[in-house]
């Protein structure tokens, strides 16, 4: 297999690529750039986007790494999917040159082998049977319906004592998605067998990615949040599989863009106190009066019915030439629909620096920061709390203009 080694938003090499190998390539990656050199037939530099992991296309295996290292990949990610305690923070440490699906594999083995140390977990699960003798309670309505009189077999209800339980099933979908992928490391592919001989008994179930359910965390269940974070964070980046014409693509890709959002959503969140009711992405009124230009920022802070801090978070600037500081315009479009003095408007370090714009006329005030993603979690969320100040400062400048409702 043909192995090509990429990295985001940074030129390729040139390489050749069969038409089949073109087409879908740009049908399960529409962020990388495929640019034909000239003279050279069927030659191609390629740039990605901002979608990291790993694509297989037929015989070729194209590896996309992230800008970060995979340990800080990991931990944002995770914090991002439910906020990891301090004592899980560098647990990705040992993580560094593998690709991304295989450093999920690898994590989430890591964390199966600390967590199943205690046993499985196991919980209680109501169960609806028919049975020859009585066991919990008869379920007579159904008795009457279905058996007309007759005692046997009987209808009964019963609480199940199993480590059949939504926390088991999210492991074992997590393990037989990243399962389905032609793994590079080999302790990955033999971790993941381990993992799933322990959940034999547990029920597999399909999730979708945009439907992932949570885990309420408690005392008996807190040593299980490591390897469920994990889990839930492969199954909603998830893996997949495409066809074009005879050409089978599948991967593991997660966006960037998006790990960048729910970091600095959930990150300022926790800074400021507030909930998720409170603080989050949220449809605004539309900016103009009639209705049709919608708008959906990032980060809107809603007390009562009043919106008193509106802000946008960027993975990468958006490079157009036509449109010059486009992000600008979209965050004053924000503060303009919804009467606010100013907003924040958060890039990824090295796609901005800080400043302030204060618009001509309006007078609104357009703040950037510039969020350094690499050290330690801590770090990174000790660089959140300041930004954190910024959003109270803009907040209080909304509210004694326009005084919450």
């Amino acid at each position: 297999m043909r192995q090509l080694d990429l990295k985001e938003h940074v030129p390729s090499e040139s390489y050749s690529l069969s038409s089949a190998e073109h087409d879908a390539l740009r049908l399960v990656l529409p962020s990388l750039t495929i640019e034909r050199i000239i003279g050279a037939e069927d030659t191609y530099t390629l740039t990605p986007g901002s979608w990291v992991g790993a694509v297989e296309v037929g015989d070729l295996s194209v590896l996309i790494r992230p800008k970060l290292g995979i340990p800080e990949l990991l931990s944002l990610a995770c914090y991002a999917t439910d906020r990891l305690e301090r004592g899980q923070q560098g647990q990705f440490n040992y993580l560094k040159d593998e690709a991304l699906p295989d450093a999920l594999a690898l994590a989430l083995v890591a964390a199966a082998r600390r967590t199943f140390a205690r046993g499985l977990l196991h919980g209680y699960r109501t169960e609806e049977e028919t049975l020859y003798t009585v066991r919990g309670r008869i379920r007579f309505d159904d008795q009457v319906r279905r058996r007309f009189g007759i005692p046997l077999p009987v209808e009964v209800r019963y609480d199940e004592f199993t480590e059949d339980i939504p926390a088991n099933r999210l492991v074992k979908a997590a393990v037989i998605r990243l399962g389905r992928m032609r793994l590079r490391s080999t302790d990955a592919r033999r971790g993941l067998g381990w993992v799933a001989a322990m959940l034999e008994n547990v029920s597999y179930e399909e999730f979708p990615s945009g439907d992932v359910p949570e885990v309420t965390f408690n005392r008996l269940n807190e040593h299980y949040r490591g390897v469920v974070t994990l889990a839930r964070l492969i199954l909603r980046r998830g893996a997949f599989e495409a066809y074009r014409g005879q050409v089978r693509a599948s991967g593991f890709l997660m966006d960037m863009n998006q790990v960048f959002q729910e970091f600095v959503t959930v990150a300022l969140r926790e800074a400021l106190g507030v909930t998720e009711r409170t603080f989050g992405e949220y449809g605004i009124p539309s900016l103009d009066e009639a209705g049709r230009i919608h708008l959906r920022p990032d980060l809107v802070w809603r007390e009562g019915s009043s919106v008193v801090f509106v802000g946008d978070a960027k993975y990468k600037r958006i490079g157009d030439e036509r449109i010059p500081n486009a992000d600008l315009y979209q965050l004053l479009a924000y503060t303009t629909a919804l009467d606010l003095p100013g907003g924040l408007l958060v890039y990824a370090k090295g796609e901005a620096d800080a400043a302030t714009y204060t618009v001509r006329h309006s007078g609104k005030r357009l703040e950037v920061a510039a969020l350094d993603l690499t050290g330690t979690l801590e770090q990174v969320l000790e660089r959140v709390r300041e930004l954190a100040v910024k959003v109270r400062a803009l907040r209080g400048e909304a509210r004694q203009v326009r005084p919450a409702a």
